[in-house]
């Protein structure tokens, strides 16, 4: 989950080693920060985006009294993850070419990184149980007893995510044996493979979830079109037109979850520590790139939280409205 040195666009001839042996770290020698790259700057910059918008979220939500939902819990604890993982970036930044890194360094990132990205990813599973649970379940959605078991889910998703972070700093990794590392050092080849099977797990039970709300989509379109006859033809096609954007964006967010999260999962079973670099990378970026797009494709599309940024930036032109619609936008 690391980025080397070497693999950012400078070459070993500079002084530097990537893997930073116990023995080098001791040296006398002064230690030379590596030149600031384009990835860098990268990797600066989208952490400090990811952070400042997924805070906006979470301040939004504990702000505001009236979202409260089982949904807004989700939201709120995916931003949470999210989060994390910027900060994780901008941590990684810090160490990477502000101060001389160190074991501990490495195994604090990718701890943090592995934490936030677990949590992010089963907030995720746990949004779309959501949607599903308020489709099928649609008069009892939003009472306390849903609430509670909100809150229950996301204890354990934190705690199982905690628990999977501390892996590495717990001895699960390959600073003393670079065989061993997998093509995100310095977490092991078994850890990883583990970690990216889970991810499949939990990728292919929102999937699931996901063609549930489709299912019962259908069901209600289908019971809406056997009494078209009596409604008017206006409140027909808006009915019709709603259902064609539901679709499109339940596409849109399928899309952007897949493309997201199967690469990297996909390219940690298969790879190994020989592999290329600029591989995992390739399919890092999408991951991390998640954390970017959450906060636009769930809790900024939701019509409670974006009335209440609306009248926290333009309070004279929007009214106080407690109102909470229910269910969540597909």
């Amino acid at each position: 989950m690391i980025l080397n040195a070497s693999d950012l666009g400078w070459d070993e001839s500079s002084g530097a080693d990537p893997f930073f042996p116990l023995d080098q770290l001791d040296n006398s020698s002064p230690y030379e920060v590596p030149p600031l790259t384009v990835w860098g700057v990268a990797l600066c910059v989208s952490g400090t985006l990811i952070a400042t918008e997924n805070a906006i979220v979470i301040t939004t939500i504990l702000a505001t009294p009236s979202l409260r939902a089982p949904v807004f819990l989700l939201l709120a604890s995916l931003g949470l993850a999210d989060l994390l993982a910027g900060v994780a970036l901008i941590l990684h930044f810090l160490f990477l070419f502000c101060v001389e890194p160190s074991d501990w360094s490495e195994l604090l990132t990718s701890g943090l990184l592995v934490t936030s990205l677990t949590a992010s990813l089963c907030s995720l599973m746990g949004v779309a149980l959501d949607r599903y649970l308020s489709l099928s379940h649609a008069l009892t959605y939003g009472s306390g007893q849903s609430r509670r078991r909100a809150a229950v889910l996301l204890l354990l998703v934190w705690l199982g995510a905690c628990v999977i972070g501390a892996g590495p700093a717990m001895g699960w990794h390959c600073l003393g044996e670079p065989d061993s590392c997998s093509v995100a050092r310095p977490l092991t080849r078994t850890y990883l493979s583990l970690l990216c099977g889970g991810f499949l797990v939990v990728v292919m039970v929102t999937l699931q979830l996901y063609a549930g709300i489709c299912r019962v989509a259908r069901r209600h379109a289908h019971a809406i079109a056997t009494q078209r006859h009596f409604l008017p033809a206006n409140q027909s096609y808006a009915s019709k037109h709603g259902s064609g954007r539901g679709f499109s964006r339940l596409i849109l967010v399928l899309s952007v979850f897949v493309g997201c999260w199967m690469p990297f999962s996909l390219w940690g079973l298969l790879g190994d520590a020989s592999s290329p670099p600029l591989y995992t990378y390739a399919t890092l970026v999408p991951a991390a790139g998640s954390s970017l797009l959450n906060p636009i494709l769930y809790s900024l599309r939701n019509k409670d939280i974006r009335k209440v940024l609306l009248q926290a930036c333009c309070p004279h032109r929007y009214t106080h409205n407690t109102h909470i619609h229910y269910p969540v936008d597909v």
